[in-house]
């Protein structure tokens, strides 16, 4: 459909919504107007009457909650758009309260298992290197898997990487030492090597071209398989991991906010959940009553 396609041009090329989003978008839409057409109803004739069918039938699908606010928020800016271009006179799915989500927290690595992580990369191999300093990377950084694949040499500047986030934000990551001498040691041996094709990206595969985000899921999978580490591994666990050790060492909401990129405080603040181990340590072994000596 026309308006499908002139949405989806418009987050791209004016709104600088990622890839993802505009992927994810697309299949959310395209589903509501299959329902639709199944339904016989125009997509111009929709009512608040007919948006309570269409969560009827969500909830009928079983779908979580989640899912359900996602596909309503796709819904309500494509609606937004048909008000703004004036192909409608309303926005149906304005009024519409999304469901509330199922806070689940985020999973993360303990420092016993990252050791295990690291342990598994053989550094006497181009590869090996190469796997060992996507680790370093992103505990070091907490970035995103998007911004990991697309750093190139000329991001990286002593101990900092410039990397381009969400709707196409720069902000400048650290990294310390332990990630600085695994950088070292892949520049000057693997990444020659496996650098056939003379890229500027950073992360390559066999042939010498760009890592994708799927080649680094692949990758991270391999790694945990090679140890005895009875968890599922994930570009954002690491950077839950990042987070959560942040705060647990004394970091402040703050700046971990910062160094993610989140542009709400409501975003990091899952992580303080997390954190309640650490502060009962820390009561018990500061408040002067807490216990008998």
């Amino acid at each position: 459909m026309k308006y499908v396609e002139d949405f989806l041009n418009y987050l791209e090329y004016q709104k600088n919504y990622s890839i993802d989003t505009i992927h994810s978008y697309k299949i959310d839409i395209t589903e509501y107007m299959n329902y639709l057409k199944r339904e016989e109803i125009d997509v111009f004739d929709m009512d608040y009457e007919l948006v309570r069918l269409y969560l009827m039938y969500l909830n009928d699908n079983n779908d979580k909650n989640s899912t359900i606010s996602r596909k309503i928020s796709a819904l309500r800016s494509f609606y937004k758009y048909l008000l703004n271009k004036k192909y409608i006179n309303n926005n149906p799915f304005s009024l519409v309260t999304l469901p509330k989500k199922q806070r689940l927290l985020p999973r993360f690595f303990y420092y016993n298992e990252l050791e295990e992580l690291f342990s598994a990369c053989d550094l006497a191999t181009p590869l090996g290197q190469r796997d060992r300093l996507i680790l370093e990377v992103l505990y070091a950084t907490g970035v995103r898997v998007s911004e990991l694949v697309n750093i190139k040499l000329c991001d990286i500047s002593e101990e900092e990487i410039k990397v381009l986030g969400k709707g196409n934000k720069e902000r400048i990551v650290r990294f310390g030492e332990y990630a600085l001498e695994i950088l070292d040691l892949y520049l000057n041996e693997g990444y020659k090597i496996l650098n056939k094709k003379e890229t500027d990206f950073l992360f390559i595969n066999n042939n010498g071209e760009q890592l994708t985000t799927r080649g680094i899921r692949y990758i991270l999978n391999r790694i945990i398989n090679k140890t005895t580490i009875e968890k599922k591994i994930s570009p954002h666990m690491l950077r839950h991991t990042f987070a959560t050790h942040l705060l647990n060492e004394g970091c402040d909401i703050l700046t971990v906010q910062e160094l993610l990129g989140h542009d709400s405080l409501t975003a990091t603040s899952i992580y303080t959940h997390i954190t309640n181990d650490k502060l009962k340590e820390v009561y018990f072994n500061c408040h002067p009553r807490a216990k008998k000596n």
